[in-house]
């Protein structure tokens, strides 16, 4: 009988305690679809995109005159 009852608590608090895990798991994921924090990640990740192409770009350029400089000295004519 005391086994039975002993069984009996723990499976019901196992069961408590794992449905209210499941909804709070469940009201995260809600939220983090929200189209508001959706919209927020999506115009912050743009941004970032933007800030990281900029930076490539720049630094093709420099890497660009670099490697022009280079070439005009090593295939510049001799002076007459």
């Amino acid at each position: 009988m005391f086994k039975r009852l002993f069984w009996l608590t723990v499976g019901t608090i196992v069961g408590f305690s794992g449905s209210v895990w499941a909804q709070r798991r469940i009201r995260r994921q809600l939220e983090r679809y929200h189209p508001d924090k959706v919209a927020r990640q999506v115009s912050s990740g743009a941004k970032a995109f933007g800030e990281d192409v900029k930076a490539a770009r720049a630094a093709g350029r420099d890497a660009m005159r670099q490697r022009e400089a280079a070439l005009r000295e090593r295939f510049q004519p001799p002076p007459r």
